[in-house]
């Protein structure tokens, strides 16, 4: 079914007992037994009072002792449903679509997702961030993708090898119609609570219309 754009969203007092009265005096009154109060912490160099010991519970000698009755099949554990993540749609063309994941980036860390919590994927052109990154080296640039503490950029093409993570974002800025088929499907797979893909809406609901 086609999606619809969305905005990006997430606690007495017992008596005593009455005194007997003395021959020659009248009893007094009694007054009520406060509860028991917590006992008051010790001051350095002097030990605390002691305090009570609750009484062991006995089991009545008239009363049998329970035996265990034969034991039936385990009820089966039913297994955690998978989580589904939220699908964000925002159009955009596809030269706009990275400024727009790059909106949708910055409105994520200004609602307080930590920058390890994002991963963005584009179908076209690189991410600048990515490309100048991949120019010191695929091992350096992974590196910082294993150290999971910032927003990492790749496109459709690497993001097979991208761990999952919170939130992704997908710009699709172009690239053939391949690449969006792989990328849209792989993205959701990789996405733990969010999915926002920006791009053209009808591209978008073609391939992961039939599959939401």
């Amino acid at each position: 079914m086609p999606l619809i754009p969305e905005e990006p969203q997430i606690h007495e007092s017992a008596q005593g007992p009455r005194a007997t009265p003395a021959s020659g005096r009248t009893a007094p009154t009694p007054r009520p037994v406060p509860g028991p109060r917590p006992a008051a912490p010790s001051r350095p160099g002097r030990p605390g009072p002691p305090r009570p010991t609750a009484p062991a519970q006995r089991t009545p000698r008239d009363l049998p002792a329970a035996k265990p009755g034969p034991a039936g099949p385990a009820a089966p554990v039913p297994a955690p449903a998978a989580a589904t993540p939220q699908i964000q749609l925002i159009p955009a063309s596809a030269q706009g679509a990275l400024d727009a994941a790059e909106e949708a980036v910055d409105l994520l860390l200004e609602s307080g997702r930590a920058p390890g919590d994002v991963l963005v994927i584009t179908t076209g052109e690189q991410h600048p961030w990515a490309a100048h990154e991949l120019s010191f080296g695929e091992t350096s640039y992974w590196a910082q993708h294993d150290a999971g503490d910032d927003v990492f950029y790749t496109d459709a093409a690497a993001a097979g090898r991208a761990a999952s993570r919170p939130v992704v974002v997908v710009a699709v800025n172009g690239g053939s119609d391949t690449a969006a088929a792989t990328a849209l499907p792989l993205a959701l797979g990789r996405a733990g609570a969010l999915l926002i893909v920006c791009g053209d809406p009808q591209q978008i609901n073609s391939v992961l219309g039939a599959g939401v």
